[in-house]
């Protein structure tokens, strides 16, 4: 291997540890010995140890499949805690450097079996495996969305692909104390939740954690739960009061509140916007993108900063969004405005409160299978605390802060 790809590679196993996303010896010695650069040759060698996710297949715009970004790699397989001798099975083989990641972790003892939708994914994996001389995975054209019952069961299960619901499949095929990793939409953040197994239906989170995957394609595809509004170029997020949102948009501001919030753009995903999306049925995201993120409305709602989006609530015949203004300030829109910006001020109020929690600081616990559906959630949560249920479509979720 030249000097330049080992000094790439080293360099960015150093960083990823530096920068806590690796922890453990196992985790750094696969990243260490299994060489990324092989399986994308379309890249320069030492391009391929950049901190980057590389997207790999594209329809119309769309990214299908991507080989993920080395430091959230390094976090889920941190999170996955794999021993040696596991039997894993990864749905989303991407290009098969993940599985080949899996199996020098899981050792000789071990099996990786990786499915992809895609035939040509998987095809290329077979390629990329062998062209690296990895040994040990299993790659398989599948549905991931039902598992893989043949090898079943598994000590572990990684989905490399973002999920809207838990499929009772994946449970099912767990060893009893077996640990299942996911991307899963929560309100409209991707979290990357490892859960332990700790009933027949029951889960437990050991780890929460931000991330941003593409989507599961199949018969487990879910919604975006992105609509377009009637104003070109803008989108609302999680919210049914559309209509509401487009008024307020060229509608006059009919209240102020301060916030005193220090939230910066990320929190609107990970911090802020996560806490209030959870905790309150109401709560909205505002995005904006092309000409309408760079117009005067646009910049006086949403600032200039490259994420253009903002929390919002909508009541009644009120909007009340956060607006990204220096002081944070709430504005109210509509004859309820008043009334949907305390609404929203109340749960600013209880994040600052609880000490600003992010992801990586939820519980959530998870019971999956018939009577496990029902109401979408609970009341808003406006207090120090985060207690609250929100379903998916197979799994009921108890979220709270600790």
């Amino acid at each position: 291997m030249p000097d330049a790809v080992a000094r790439a590679r080293a360099h960015l196993v150093t960083e990823l540890m530096r920068e806590g996303r690796v922890r453990s010896d196992p985790v750094a010695e696969a990243l260490s010995t299994v060489p990324r650069h092989l399986f994308l040759p379309d890249l320069e060698p030492e391009d391929a140890y950049a901190d980057e996710a590389v997207p790999i297949k594209i329809a119309d715009g769309v990214t299908l499949s991507s080989v993920s970004q080395p430091s959230m790699v390094g976090i889920m397989l941190e999170q996955l805690g794999v021993e040696p001798g596991d039997r894993i099975l990864e749905i989303g083989a991407g290009a098969g450097w993940n599985a080949a990641l899996l199996a020098r972790i899981t050792g000789p003892t071990g099996t990786v079996t990786t499915v992809d939708i895609d035939d040509d994914l998987v095809a290329r994996t077979r390629e990329n495996l062998a062209a690296a001389g990895v040994s040990g995975v299993d790659a398989l054209v599948a549905d991931g969305a039902v598992g893989h019952p043949p090898g079943a069961p598994y000590d572990r299960i990684e989905l490399t692909v973002g999920a809207t619901d838990i499929r009772p499949e994946w449970v099912d095929q767990l060893t009893s104390d077996g640990r299942l990793l996911l991307p899963l939409a929560v309100r409209g953040s991707q979290l990357s939740i490892a859960f332990a197994r700790t009933g027949p239906r029951r889960l437990e989170s050991v780890s929460v954690r931000g991330c941003a995957f593409v989507r599961l394609r199949g018969v487990g595809a879910g919604d975006s739960g992105t609509v377009a509004l009637g104003t070109p170029g803008w989108s609302v997020q999680l919210s049914e009061a559309n209509s509401c949102v487009d008024d307020a948009l060229t509608g006059p501001v009919t209240a102020e509140i301060p916030s005193g919030c220090p939230a910066s753009a990320a929190d609107v995903w990970d911090g802020l916007g996560l806490w209030c999306a959870i905790a309150d049925p109401a709560v909205f995201r505002l995005l904006a993108e092309g000409p309408a993120a760079e117009s005067t409305l646009g910049r006086s709602l949403l600032g200039s900063s490259a994420g253009r989006f903002a929390v919002g609530l909508a009541c009644d015949d009120g909007v009340a969004l956060l607006v990204s203004d220096p002081e944070r300030t709430i504005h109210g829109f509509g004859d309820g405005g008043a009334r949907a910006a305390t609404r929203l001020a109340a749960l600013v109020d209880g994040w600052i409160a609880a000490g600003h929690p992010q992801a990586a600081d939820l519980r959530i616990e998870a019971d999956v299978g018939p009577g496990s559906t029902g109401d979408t959630l609970s009341e808003a949560t406006t207090g120090p605390g985060l207690d609250t249920v929100v379903h998916t479509q197979s799994a009921r979720l108890r979220i709270r802060t600790p």
